[in-house]
């Protein structure tokens, strides 16, 4: 998959260095994975929560943090809409951001 944009995830870890390495590793399984469907994706993460219109909500960091996600499966591509705490997470609509 091709993950736009990985400076989103860079300048997140830099403001919570905790997250580094769990975004870290889940840039690199994204990366390498083939994603075609929202199925593809719950197979490879049992608790990502799958949303309308593309949109995937990771747990990171043992659910300490959130991720969301457009996928194009088309053009398997995913873009990075949002990284933030559980708190951080509850602010926001992850359909819309």
């Amino acid at each position: 998959m091709r993950i736009i944009s990985k400076k989103t995830l860079k300048d997140y870890w830099q403001k919570e260095p905790a997250v580094r390495a769990p975004l870290e590793a889940w840039h690199a399984e994204t990366k390498n994975a083939a994603w075609s469907s929202p199925a593809d994706v719950k197979s490879q993460y049992g608790t990502a929560s799958i949303l309308k219109d593309g949109r995937v909500v990771f747990n990171i960091g043992g659910n300490k943090y959130r991720l969301v996600v457009w996928i194009n499966y088309d053009f398997h591509t995913v873009y990075v809409r949002f990284v933030g705490t559980h708190r951080e997470y509850d602010e926001i609509d992850a359909q819309t951001i």
